[in-house]
């Protein structure tokens, strides 16, 4: 599989109740290109990440409707698109209108990502936005049918561009780490959100040696 044909891929899912980044548009805050731009810049990326030894890949549940659902790019938010982009030597522009909305989850992942060198992919198990029925702008745990069509993504993903190991980020990440990457190095975290995040940071601190 190539990042052209992972993209397509990506582009045809569809489920009820979960905004597709790549092809869908929200009337209230996306660009009139939105859903181009942010499957131009996860293009991309993933081009970028294939043309040097990937460290690892964090894995979290599935996007949020203040980061990825805006950005398109897993634990990212307005704040950190343009930061994430820098790290693959891109530049990129905000597919959405108004001010820059923050998630503390991606707040959390970054402050960590930020002092880390090595090459490292973000992803999640599902990779579009779940939302309660008639509240897109809410977030819900994925279901078993969104799951295994999203643990099918990532086998690729991963198979695509082989992270010498993978971090888990939650225990949904974890549950399809151990089920399916364990052959990998691999580091199960607690989520930052509910009250995890000075778990995360000692955590995460430790793996790679930070102050």
């Amino acid at each position: 599989m190539t990042p052209t044909s992972f993209l397509k891929y990506l582009q045809q899912l569809k489920f009820d109740h979960a905004f597709n980044p790549y092809v869908d548009r929200c009337p209230d805050y996306d660009l009139a290109d939105a859903p181009k731009l942010r499957s131009n810049v996860l293009l991309s990326v993933l081009e970028a990440a294939l043309k040097q030894p990937l460290d690892s890949m964090w894995i979290g549940r599935d996007f949020g409707y203040r980061g990825g659902r805006r950005t398109g790019l897993a634990f990212t938010d307005d704040d950190h698109l343009a930061e994430h982009a820098r790290r693959w030597g891109l530049a990129v522009q905000s597919p959405v209108r108004g001010g820059m909305t923050a998630e503390r989850s991606a707040s959390a992942i970054w402050n960590v990502l930020s002092r880390v060198d090595a090459p490292t992919f973000l992803w999640n198990v599902f990779p579009l936005h779940p939302h309660a029925p008639g509240n897109s702008f809410s977030n819900r745990k994925h279901n078993a049918r969104e799951r295994a069509a999203g643990e099918e993504i990532l086998s690729q993903l991963v198979h695509m561009l082989e992270p010498s190991k993978i971090v888990a980020v939650g225990r949904d990440a974890a549950r399809t780490a151990s089920r399916l990457f364990g052959r990998y190095e691999t580091l199960a975290v607690r989520h930052p959100s509910h009250g995890g995040q000075k778990i995360f940071m000692d955590r995460m601190s430790g793996w790679y040696g930070l102050e």
